[in-house]
């Protein structure tokens, strides 16, 4: 099987940037109102048929939500937001999963809204470096997830029918944007993450990443 993984929030925890955030805003809660705002943007410039890196749209995400608590945001401060977005920490459960899966024989893509290059920062911040047998970013297709070029991406990258791959993340439209794209999807309830109980549900879904990976596995065949 070939397991794609989300990168924000799915592997790295963005908690880590709580701090800054409390000194803008004087609360930790701006900081998911802020990520809520930077969706917005990229599924925007997706739907507008724009594409703008991503670095971009996380300080133009973070000078909107500033300017709606009128707040001031200065360069640093910005700067600060995308340096603390390329070291965040791994959650404690990612690295087990990803070592267990790589044993296991099953084939690791790593699959990033983010730059290629921060992607790649990010892996090596987090000790997560050599696990993923393919990094790739949508900025290689100029469409955001869940638009279903970045999931084919994976597919052509690899030559693979869309039933061959499980996408594992921990945002609903990601898992959505996947099924829509013909693949199998496992969610991972990180917290303040939730699925419409009575809406979409994915292939898997868990609230450890371990073991939402041993369900995978447990249900799919290898591919290497």
């Amino acid at each position: 099987m070939h397991i794609v993984f989300d990168i924000n929030e799915t592997l790295l925890d963005t908690a880590a940037l709580n701090p800054l955030f409390e000194e803008m805003f004087g609360t930790s809660q701006m900081r998911q109102v802020w990520f809520l705002t930077l969706q917005e943007h990229w599924m925007t410039a997706t739907l507008t048929d724009q594409f703008l890196p991503f670095g971009e749209l996380a300080t133009a995400a973070l000078r909107q939500v500033a300017q709606q608590q009128d707040q001031p945001v200065s360069e640093a401060q910005q700067q600060a937001l995308v340096e603390g977005l390329q070291t965040l920490p791994a959650h404690p459960d990612t690295l087990p999963a990803l070592e267990w899966l790589s044993r296991q024989g099953h084939t690791l893509t790593a699959l990033t809204n983010g730059s290629l290059t921060a992607l790649q920062t990010q892996l090596q911040h987090a000790g997560l470096t050599g696990l993923f047998d393919a990094e790739l970013s949508v900025e290689q297709v100029q469409r955001y997830k869940p638009a279903p070029q970045a999931y084919r991406l994976v597919m052509d990258h690899w030559g693979i029918d869309p039933s061959e791959m499980t996408m594992v993340a921990a945002h609903s439209w990601d898992v959505i944007g996947a099924s829509h794209a013909g693949c199998l999807t496992g969610f991972i309830a990180r917290p303040g993450k939730a699925l419409d109980p009575g809406g979409f549900r994915p292939t898997w879904q868990d609230t450890d990443l371990e073991s939402l990976t041993r369900q995978i596995v447990a249900a799919t065949p290898v591919h290497r």
